[in-house]
């Protein structure tokens, strides 16, 4: 008995602190049915961030309530466009669907913002050639950044840079990939620019390259905080397997 009231009490103090801050119902049945793992969530995903408060912490409560629920963003967003069909609310559809990696869904979402008045919308064409290029439709994405790039200095961030190399490298257009991802590698935030930089050197034969962009990314990899790693290791990873490596 009493083994079974302290395996249940964390699951009481936190439905608690539910039912008293009117948080979401769907905790209270998974302290029921996770007594130990349900409230460890609840803790790192609620109590932490709201105890500690900053950046840091909300992206640890967002990273753990993405573990536990990954599709909660994505049926909200669902649910406000259904209630109010605007354009910024089919925006954040698309860009959940795309956090969840269903392309085919975000695509058709912004096509559908990209309709009208909203046709030169500088995020909507770079989310969209995102989305094509993640389905492999280089030449779709291709009209689209060139298209934004016309639009002026809003298409001409590193970011824009970034998705005209892979649109360039896609197509075969490898000294104009090139260009791009040694424009993006040291400028984007994060390493993606340079991951996908790496992988591209090696896969035109440009080893030696490649292999002094991937200790660059090694070493900025070690500076990164522990609780951002995670992302950060997905693109160190895409390098490491581009050059043979585990």
């Amino acid at each position: 008995m009493i083994f079974l009231i302290l395996t249940y009490l964390p699951s009481l103090l936190c439905g608690m602190h539910v039912v008293r801050t009117g948080r979401e119902m769907f905790w209270l049945w998974l302290f029921i049915i996770g007594p130990v793992i349900a409230p460890a969530f609840y803790v790192l995903a609620v109590l932490v961030p709201e105890w500690m408060g900053g950046r840091t912490a909300r992206n640890v409560g967002k990273a753990a309530r993405q573990a536990l629920d990954p599709e909660r963003e994505y049926r909200n967003a669902l649910r406000a466009l259904e209630d109010t069909p605007t354009v910024g609310n089919r925006m954040k559809v698309a860009q959940a669907a795309a956090a969840l990696s269903r392309w085919s869904d975000a695509e058709t979402q912004w096509a559908q913002c990209a309709e009208g008045a909203w046709a030169d919308d500088p995020a909507i064409l770079l989310g969209h050639a995102h989305a094509l290029l993640e389905l492999g439709r280089y030449q779709d994405a291709l009209t689209r950044l060139e298209k934004l790039k016309a639009l002026g200095r809003e298409g001409q961030t590193p970011q824009v840079a970034l998705a005209f190399a892979r649109a360039y490298e896609g197509l075969g257009r490898n000294a104009e990939a090139d260009d791009a991802y040694r424009f993006a590698a040291d400028r984007v935030p994060g390493l993606e620019s340079g991951a996908r930089y790496v992988a591209f050197m090696a896969k035109v034969g440009r080893r030696e390259d490649a292999e002094i962009g991937f200790a660059e990314i090694e070493r900025r990899f070690q500076k990164i905080a522990p609780p951002l790693r995670p992302e950060a290791r997905i693109w160190r990873d895409m390098a490491a397997r581009a050059l043979g490596r585990t």
